[in-house]
């Protein structure tokens, strides 16, 4: 399957295009899937047809969906308090009825998680189109199955599940089943689900698309999400300057946006792939507008986010991993190394991935940044390194 993921700050038109983008991909053939994420409908309101928690046609093999937060978490919480009754039970709790609950912050960034993962694993669907939310919440969106499923490992490690055959035991002697048994069955199961959405995200038929419109704060915008994006290894296909003024206009207050708009859109040409899409005079609804805009089809080539280890042994004695960054400034970066994981924070974005396992065997010696691309050198350990090498 074919996954894009729509990218841009709210107000940027965003949810128009990831429509117009989905709209385009089942014109191509493909059976395509649009997923929604805000709150009022402004997805069906692009589409010209409401959507909601169902999947509904929107137009030949284009499906909408729009899950709903609400919904989820009541089940949710349901199907937790059955797990746990004997330990609620033995707490003395009250158990809640799925009618008094309201969903918490988070339950709609989970939603869509679960969303994404079960229309990926779908075979309904040849393309996956997903308008995220606003690019900051966004941004942490992407980056929550990583870090939720290294919370579990830390705070429930697998390994402490080889004492589950006691547990039996301990339940006869307290006289009612031991919470640990499901709290570790619970946790299995979310670390299970997790991986299937970080397997999505991270998969390489998977690309971001940014949209922004061309001037200061679409371009602060861009700035941070590519930064963003690249310290998580995601691949970004091409910028779409959403909103771009016709150069040619009698309109003479038009010449200063026009201005601007032109030095950004040169300035991002230098950097990355960028197609336009014109303004068309009015907010874009139905397909005959969302065709008009003329989107960037689900073909475009996306570079690849590997960071690769070069072997330069013999000319340096170290061996370099390259891991790409652009918009990183060197004052804001910091790299701690912990065992055989590396702390990488660049800016406000921080991740900690695991050593390559050539590097886990040496030691750093040092890093700079160039051309947008972070170098740090790691220096065979003699006491760990294999004889000959």
């Amino acid at each position: 399957m074919r996954t894009i993921l729509i990218m841009g700050p709210g107000g940027s038109g965003r949810t128009t295009l990831a429509a117009a983008t989905a709209l385009t991909a089942a014109r191509e053939g493909g059976r395509t899937l649009v997923l929604g994420t805000d709150r009022t409908d402004t997805l069906g309101a692009a589409l010209g047809v409401p959507t909601g928690p169902k999947p509904v046609e929107a137009a030949p093999r284009l499906t909408a969906w729009r899950p709903d937060p609400a919904g989820d978490f009541r089940r949710d919480l349901a199907a937790l308090q059955d797990r746990a009754s004997s330990a609620l039970d033995l707490l003395g709790a009250s158990h809640l009825d799925p009618e008094e609950l309201t969903p918490l912050p988070g339950a709609g960034e989970l939603a869509l998680l679960r969303a994404l993962r079960d229309a990926a694993l779908s075979d309904k669907y040849d393309t996956l189109v997903v308008d995220l939310p606003p690019a900051a919440e966004a941004l942490a969106l992407l980056a929550l199955p990583e870090e939720l499923r290294r919370y579990l490992r830390r705070l429930l490690p697998p390994e402490r599940q080889a004492a589950r055959a006691l547990r039996p035991v301990l339940g006869r002697l307290a006289g009612v089943p031991m919470p640990a048994e499901w709290l570790y069955e619970t946790a299995a199961r979310w670390d299970l689900e997790l991986a299937a959405v970080e397997a999505v995200v991270a998969d390489r038929g998977t690309v971001v698309r940014l949209v922004a419109e061309p001037g200061p704060a679409g371009d602060d915008m861009l700035r941070t999400a590519r930064l963003g994006l690249a310290l998580r290894g995601l691949r970004t296909d091409v910028v779409v300057a959403n909103r771009v003024l016709p150069e040619a206009s009698p309109d003479t207050w038009l010449a200063g946006p026009v201005a601007q708009q032109r030095k950004t859109l040169e300035e991002w040409r230098e950097t990355c792939a960028v197609r336009t899409v014109a303004h068309l005079g009015r907010d874009p609804r139905g397909t005959d507008d969302l065709t008009a805009l003329a989107v960037p089809g689900t073909e475009q080539a996306a570079p690849a986010a590997d960071w690769p280890v070069t072997d330069r042994l013999g000319e340096d004695g170290v061996l370099v991993w390259r891991i790409p960054l652009p918009g990183a400034i060197r004052e804001e970066l910091d790299l701690v190394r912990r065992g055989d994981e590396l702390l990488v924070t660049a800016g406000a974005f921080r991740r900690i991935v695991p050593l390559p396992s050539a590097l886990r065997r040496c030691t750093v010696d040092g890093a700079a940044l160039r051309d947008g691309e972070l170098r740090i050198r790691f220096a065979p350990d003699p006491k760990l390194w294999p004889q000959g090498r």
